[in-house]
């Protein structure tokens, strides 16, 4: 499985140890930035990533800010990402089982343990293909598509 993964200036530190955790756990992980200190605009970060997910290069995508809410917003504006500002490892799974997440967007400040066990959730949850979640998501999808 390939992830993408991509922060802003902020989260430099943990996507650093997060793309060291993915890769030693088996899979593929492409960095799409920054991978500096010195202070960036986060949206041209998320919309590589975005992009990544939109051309099927990778699979899923991580995106890593201050708060996590601005790669987010940014991440939702690119059609075919579904871009779920997670906290916890609850919402790992449910955004993934419920809403088919195909990005999460998390804080910079979230404890390295805790944001790996959010990660781990995150990829390895299916979608449930309960009815009601995939008429929800199909709404999404359809007002996407036409407005």
């Amino acid at each position: 499985m390939k992830v993408g993964i991509s922060s802003d200036h902020r989260g430099v530190y943990l996507k650093t140890e997060l793309v060291e955790y993915l890769e030693h756990s088996g899979y593929e992980v492409i960095n799409y930035g920054t991978d500096t200190m010195e202070s960036v605009d986060f949206p041209k970060y998320a919309f590589l990533l975005g992009d990544a997910i939109t051309k099927k290069k990778v699979d899923f995508g991580i995106a890593i800010c201050g708060t996590g809410i601005g790669m987010s917003i940014a991440l939702n504006k690119v059609k075919g990402v579904y871009c779920a500002k997670i906290s916890n490892i609850s919402e790992a799974v449910l955004c993934r089982s419920h809403n088919n997440a195909n990005v999460i967007a998390i804080s910079a400040d979230t404890d390295e343990e805790q944001a790996k066990s959010m990660v781990d959730k995150f990829l390895t949850t299916p979608f449930s293909n309960v009815d009601k979640y995939v008429r929800r998501n199909q709404m999404i999808k359809d007002r996407e598509n036409n407005g």
